[in-house]
């Protein structure tokens, strides 16, 4: 009968189902905010990111002090890293999706962009065309600082116009005087919190 009791285990839902599962979701909540919080603080959104951090942290002292009260628990651990996985891919996922910020895309030919430059003009979006000298001759540098939610489209545009052109992305941590289209607003664009 002792024997028995050593391979004896005792199966406890909340113990192992309840609790793992809502360490886990603890986990990619507060993991999302802290991708969210660090692409928001490059982005110079500085309102936010310390509402986010504190929101981030409170959450992280909830489910590490949920595992320190039951060591032995290796499903927690198990939820505990599977969430954090989870919450940096759900993070990256969302910051694409919110598409917040600026970025320059800088466009680079060796034909004849004048169609191409007419087209975004008439896209309204802000060109700058500039005459430079690359590896196998004479091109055309084409800069533009759009903002993050239109960049499917100009790269569209782009690739129809000038599919052999040479396409660059970055982003953009500020910029002022230059000229964006008004398009859709979105709902984040309308709160005071979410500009510098």
């Amino acid at each position: 009968m002792e024997i028995l009791d050593i391979f004896t285990f005792e199966f406890s839902w909340f113990g192992w189902v309840i609790l793992p599962l809502l360490i886990l979701i603890a986990r990619v909540v507060d993991v999302t905010l802290g991708t969210l919080r660090i692409i928001f603080v490059s982005r110079g959104m500085r309102k936010i990111a310390p509402l986010i951090g504190f929101f981030e942290s409170l959450i992280w002292l909830v489910a590490i002090g949920q595992i320190m009260q039951s060591l032995t628990n290796a499903g927690l651990y198990l939820a505990y890293a599977t969430g954090f996985a989870l919450g940096n891919y759900v993070g990256i996922y969302l910051e694409e999706k919110i598409a917040m910020g600026l970025i320059c895309v800088r466009t680079i030919t060796n034909e004849d962009a004048t169609e191409l430059i007419d087209y975004l003009k008439e896209k309204e979006f802000g060109v700058t065309s500039i005459s430079a000298s690359g590896v196998s001759g004479q091109v055309r540098l084409i800069l533009s600082v759009i903002k993050r939610r239109d960049l499917q489209e100009m790269i569209g545009i782009i690739n129809e116009k000038m599919p052999k052109a040479f396409i660059s992305v970055e982003d953009v941590r500020s910029a002022s005087e230059g000229y964006f289209p008004q398009k859709k607003i979105s709902l984040f664009s309308r709160l005071p919190i979410m500009r510098k």
